[in-house]
């Protein structure tokens, strides 16, 4: 295994990290309140990063939501390209893929997925699809959705539709811990286009990373755990460096606090914590890109990302001693953030217990 950045990743990376530095400033976030920042989303698709994860990969993928989140750039950047174009491009056909991956490079066109990035197969899909591919019922809440133009939903069997959004797509406002300009989706027979790993790219070659066993449901599923995982590791990065600033600059009895020995512990075990949330995601992306097996790959990013950061974001408010119970602070930004994705990838002891049922029942096959 050899994580190392191609050039192109790291390119890309490098001017990730240089938008969301200018751009997703504290002032800018506070300004958008819990909506989105559609400035930054022109800025982002108009330098070709949305577009560029076709080529990037998940491995891509997850270092440029890695910049996202050390900013929490409040744009529906992970939400587009996992449940929108590594979607299309691994499961949609090719007229699928020619007419709906140009709108969804420049920004015309935002993908959100009306399934959650945990549960597997005990979540209760609580949508139905008809013969004539015509959705009906209700998905509590959906991230990003106010901001999509096409949602992607899991119907109760398991099957993935892309349906845009209509007079038949009902979209009422929820707000989250995180500011995910969410949504609840009420589907009323609304017209749907079906993805499916059995009739994709039946017109052309399958990509390296399609295992023709597992449904494009499993697979997308996993892609957005790996992603989420990522982008929690870059918002326990920046919280860690937001606590690393003030504890060298926040002086009790004439010395800086990051002297303190117990400061300083409480931030190296944040700073393991982090290091093991970004290893488990670059590996389990890097096993897709290479056309390997990474579900269980997925569920240990998914564990880390939700046990580990949510203690990380959580010294990064304490470190931060009375400041950090100020909801206008830039810390308390990571720290809900944090919850979210721990809740949204479904909390720690969620994910073991699927991780190890699917390592016994990956046992169990012969």
């Amino acid at each position: 295994m050899d994580f190392t950045p191609t050039e192109e990743q790291a390119a890309a990376r490098d001017l990730a990290a240089r938008i969301f530095g200018d751009l997703a400033t504290p002032e800018r976030l506070a300004a958008a309140e819990t909506g989105s920042d559609p400035e930054l989303w022109k800025a982002l698709c108009a330098a070709g990063l949305v577009g560029a994860v076709e080529e990037l990969g998940l491995l891509g993928l997850v270092l440029l939501l890695e910049e996202q989140g050390r900013t929490t750039a409040q744009v529906p950047f992970a939400s587009t390209c996992v449940y929108g174009l590594l979607a299309v491009t691994a499961h949609g056909s090719a007229e699928q893929r020619e007419r709906l991956l140009p709108g969804i490079g420049d920004g015309s066109v935002v993908v959100c997925g009306a399934f959650p990035a945990q549960g597997g197969v005990r979540v209760v899909r609580a949508v139905r699809a008809s013969a004539q591919g015509e959705l009906t019922g209700t998905v509590p809440v959906v991230p990003w959705l106010r901001d999509a133009t096409h949602v992607l939903v899991a119907d109760e069997h398991g099957e993935l539709w892309l349906t845009p959004i209509t007079d038949a797509t009902h979209v009422e406002p929820v707000e989250l811990t995180a500011p995910w300009s969410a949504g609840r989706l009420t589907l009323d027979g609304a017209a749907a286009e079906r993805l499916g790993a059995t009739e994709a790219h039946a017109d052309g070659p399958t990509p390296a990373h399609a295992d023709v066993r597992v449904t494009a449901y499993a697979d997308i599923l996993a892609t957005a755990r790996t992603a989420f995982a990522g982008l929690q590791a870059g918002v326990c990065a920046g919280s860690l460096a937001r606590a690393v600033a003030h504890t060298n600059t926040r002086e009790q009895f004439g010395r800086p606090l990051a002297t303190r020995q117990a400061v300083q512990l409480r931030a190296a075990d944040a700073y393991m914590d982090i290091e093991a949330i970004r290893v488990t995601a670059y590996e389990a992306a890097w096993r897709r890109d290479a056309g390997l097996p990474y579900a269980t790959h997925a569920l240990t990013a998914a564990w880390w990302a939700a046990e580990a950061g949510r203690r990380v974001v959580d010294t990064g408010q304490h470190l931060h001693g009375g400041a950090g119970a100020d909801v206008e602070h830039p810390v308390h930004r990571h720290f809900l953030w944090g919850r979210q994705l721990d809740g949204y990838l479904g909390c720690g002891a969620e994910v073991l217990q699927e991780l190890g049922e699917l390592i016994v029942s990956e046992e169990a096959q012969p």
